[in-house]
Order: C-alpha cells, then structure tokens, then sequence
C-alpha cells in the first residue's frame, strides 16, 4: 500500500463523511462546462453543506482543504441555483494548482471532511491505489460519486438479500472467483427475472448490476468469514498485518478475475464465439481470442477476421500491456470499468492501435472529442458477430452459437 493511499484510507476512516469519484472532463472544463471546478451530484450535497439548498439562489461556503497530506487550498463550496442551473461545485484553487488538469481526468478524487470547514483531498492516479482504496471500502464502480458511509451498510432488495444469504450459508471458506462470480449472477439474475434474452439485449446494462451485485455477495461472504477474527487477539503487530492484507489482496485480485467471468457470460448469452486465456506469442495470454486459440494458431485463418479484447476494472497504467498480447492482431480492444481517461492517455491509445470499450453509462465522462470512438459492450458484441458471419465456411471447424 502506497504512502499516498494509506494518507487517504485514514483520513476517510477518521472523517465525519467522505466522497469518491472519478475526475472527468467537465471538471477541468474540458467539456464546455461553466466553470472549472471539482462537481459534486447532489447525492453527496451534505458534504458541502449542513443545511438543504433551495433552487433559485447560489449559496457558498469557504474551507480550508489540505491536499495529498501536503497543501491547502482556501476554496470555495457552491451551489448554483439560479436560472437554469442546478449543480454544485468546489472552486477556488489558486494559481498553479496541480491536481485539475486534463492529465488527471481519470483519477479518483477523495474528500474527507474533518470539521466543518477544514477537508482532507486526495487524487489517486495509479491503477493499485485506486483499486486499493475502492477494496479497502468494497466499493464497486456504480459505489463512487456517493458519499462513502462507514456506518451504513447496503441494504439489497429483499429477495436479492434472500438469496445472497442462502447461497453464503453453503460456505465454510472463500469460493474461487468463477464460483463468486456465477453465485451473484445466479443470485441476480433470479431475483429480477433476467432471461438470457435481456442479457443479449441490454448487455452493458446487465454487466454493471451484476458487478454491484457481486460486491454486495462479497461483503457478506467476508462478514460470515471474517468476523471471527473481529473476535481475535493478535499476538502481535506483524499477524495483525498480515491478517489484514490478506483481506485486501483478496478483494483486489477477486475484482479482476470477476470482470473476465461476467464478460464470457455476456457473450454466451449473445451466441458469439471466444475463447478464455489463449497462449498467444512469448507466452502471453490475452483474456479474450474470438473466435478462438485454434483460429489464431492457424495462420490460413484470415487475420482480419480474428479479434483481441483484454478486461480491466482500471487501466489508466495497465492499458499498455494489451499492445503485446497477441502479434496477428494489430488492433486491439481494451473492456475497462474506468470512469474516464485523459487526451493524452486516449491520444496514446489510438496511436498504439488499442481501441477501447466501456460502459455505455461511462462514455459521456469521456472528453467529447474522443466519445464517438469510444465503443459500448453492444457495438463491440455487434463488431464480433459480423466478423463471424463473414468468417469462410471452410473455416467452420469451430462451433458457431446460433
């Protein structure tokens, strides 16, 4: 754990509440936006201010927030009501302020109110810390732009709640991930009625709520098995720590396995073909080949006709080890839970030939010039099943899903 990630996990912990999300273009103002500033929803407006808003009047506040454990700003909470307006925002930075600008669009933003005018900020800008701030509070993806609520816990729809349990008492230990991962799919998918034919047609949809449902199914299997060690006294400082970090690393590696799984679920109920983990040159493993190792390994298969899609929950380092992963496909295809991404990164993307796909919830937090390139998991399924259906009958030793 990072020095800058471990500052951020205890202010969090110590605050009186506490916000994430991920900066976007329309905080740099990138995107057209009023003003630059950092933009609260109105989900989290009790961190800014004690009292409701009414629409029709701008309301401030002035604080103090220290930055990185390192700098203060004097800034500026606002509302703005008046008009057509209806946001609010955090100004007022001062000149030379390093941590909003475009090469941090991407990056998990943190605010921790300690009192009523003093805050804590913090900007994660690597992959591990993002993901071990987001594991620390089992937060899932659709969990940031929310307060962070250490008392609350989440309360699923009855049945979903129901099943979840039944299928956490059959449990002595941790499940593998594909077990986790089908568990809150088949926990999911029966309590809202979801039918293969719903998966197919609303794919990034389906895919969002089955990773919110995992982290949910997650949290209880870690209550079940980890409260006894609530019960625990540790003979020392060191099996305290390593107790602890085993729970991390558990929560980080669980979150990008599961992504693989609810993706190659996705594509079984859309009847294309693919295959998992195929060794491809220098003993690389792409996490997806369509259609599959046999077709890539046999160089009379058309290499056009051939695909490559790595899954990552965050990329904003990671994205670079997709460019070697499979040499007789020059474009690749990047699935990532990321929220947003810089020019600069995307302009590095695209020279690199790596073509990425998100959420289709996800891509207006994208910087406007670049969303139109920017795919959602339907266009990408779209993209695969017209390269099969162009793939020669000679070429039909594989088993298309019809």
């Amino acid at each position: 754990m990072s020095d800058l990630l471990n500052q951020a996990i205890q202010s969090t912990d110590r605050s009186v509440c506490a916000f994430c999300r991920y900066i976007t273009g329309n905080d740099t103002g990138k995107t057209g936006s009023h003003q630059a500033g950092f933009y609260i929803p109105k989900e989290a407006a009790r961190l800014l201010f004690d009292k409701p808003v009414q629409k029709g009047e701008n309301k401030d506040k002035y604080v103090t927030i220290k930055w990185q454990n390192d700098f203060q700003t004097e800034s500026r909470f606002i509302y703005y009501g008046k008009g057509t307006r209806n946001e609010f925002r955090i100004t007022r930075f001062g000149r030379g302020f390093p941590l909003l600008d475009d090469d941090h669009v991407g990056d998990l933003l943190i605010l921790a109110q300690q009192d009523e005018e003093d805050y804590d900020g913090f900007v994660l800008s690597a992959d591990e810390d993002i993901d071990g701030f987001l594991a620390y509070y089992n937060l899932s993806p659709e969990d940031t732009n929310k307060l962070i609520d250490n008392n609350e816990k989440k309360v699923p729809e009855d049945k979903l709640s129901v099943l979840m349990d039944s299928f956490v008492s059959r449990f002595s230990d941790f499940p593998d991930t594909i077990t986790m991962a089908s568990g809150a799919r088949d926990c999911y998918n029966e309590a809202f009625h979801i039918s293969e034919r719903d998966i197919a047609g609303k794919p990034d949809r389906i895919l969002l709520q089955w990773v919110d449902a995992e982290y949910t199914l997650f949290q209880k299997m870690e209550e079940k098995i980890y409260t006894p060690l609530l019960h625990k006294s540790f003979s020392n400082v060191a099996e305290f720590t390593e107790a602890a970090n085993q729970i991390l690393n558990r929560r980080k590696s669980r979150a990008g396995k599961s992504l693989e799984h609810h993706l190659a679920s996705v594509f079984d109920a859309s009847h294309i073909v693919y295959e998992e983990q195929v060794i491809t040159e220098d003993n690389k493993k792409p996490d997806f080949i369509f259609p599959d190792g046999k077709s890539y390994h046999d160089f009379e298969f058309p290499a056009d006709l051939l695909i490559s899609l790595a899954a990552k929950t965050t990329c904003k380092d990671r994205w670079r080890q997709v460019i070697s992963e499979a040499d007789r496909i020059p474009e690749k295809h990047l699935f990532t839970l990321q929220q947003a991404i810089s020019k600069n990164q995307l302009k590095e993307m695209k020279d690199s030939h790596v073509h990425l796909v998100v959420p289709q919830k996800y891509i207006g937090n994208y910087p406007e010039e670049y969303q139109s390139e920017i795919w959602n998991l339907q266009t990408f399924i779209n993209f695969v099943r017209t390269k099969q259906a162009n793939t020669p009958k000679s070429f039909f030793f594989f088993d298309f899903r019809q």
